[in-house]
C-alpha cells in the first residue's frame, strides 16, 4: 500500500503542479459564483488537507488508535486568505507538501496499515483507508480548478 499510493501522490503533485503554475494569479482569486470557493481558495483548502492529513499519517504510526479533530474548512480557508496569496506560492506550497507526504507514506510499516483512526467523531477507519481517501479528496477538488 505504501509504496502504490505514495507514488500516486507524488505522480499527482507533478502533474497538477505542472498544470496549476499555468494558471494566472488574477484569474487564480476568482470566485466562480457568490458563496463559492475561487481556485486558489480550493488550493488552499488542499494545502489545509495536506498538512492536517501529515498530522494523522505520522501520529496514527505512534499509537495503536488515533482520535484527531475534524477541521472547519470554512473557517480555515476565510482565516488564511487564500485568494489573496500569490498563486505561484500558493502552487509551489501544494506541490512540496505532497511531494514530502508521498516520502511519509512511502516510510508507513505494514502493521500500522490498520491502526485505526478516528476524525472529528466520525467512524473509524484504517490508517490505509485514510491515505487512500486523502487521495479520492485530492483528485475531486483538483478537479475543480
Amino acid at each position: 500500500m505504501g509504496t502504490s499510493h505514495a507514488d500516486e501522490i507524488l505522480a499527482l503533485a507533478q502533474a497538477e503542479g505542472r498544470r496549476l503554475a499555468a494558471i494566472e494569479t488574477s484569474t487564480a482569486a476568482v470566485r466562480p459564483a457568490p458563496g463559492k470557493w475561487s481556485r486558489a481558495e480550493v488550493l488552499g483548502h488542499l494545502v489545509d488537507s495536506a498538512l492536517n492529513n501529515h498530522q494523522r499519517f505520522v501520529r496514527a504510526q505512534l499509537a495503536d488508535a488515533l482520535e484527531f479533530p475534524g477541521y472547519a474548512q470554512e473557517d480555515w480557508v476565510r482565516c488564511q486568505d487564500y485568494a489573496a496569496k500569490d498563486w505561484g506560492t500558493l502552487v509551489e506550497l501544494w506541490t512540496a507538501v505532497n511531494r514530502h507526504l508521498a516520502h511519509v507514506v512511502r516510510r508507513i510499516p505494514t502493521e500500522k496499515l490498520a491502526v485505526p483512526c478516528r476524525i472529528g467523531g466520525g467512524a473509524a477507519m484504517p490508517l490505509e483507508a485514510l491515505v487512500a481517501d486523502y487521495l479520492r479528496h485530492a483528485r475531486h477538488h483538483l478537479a475543480q480548478i
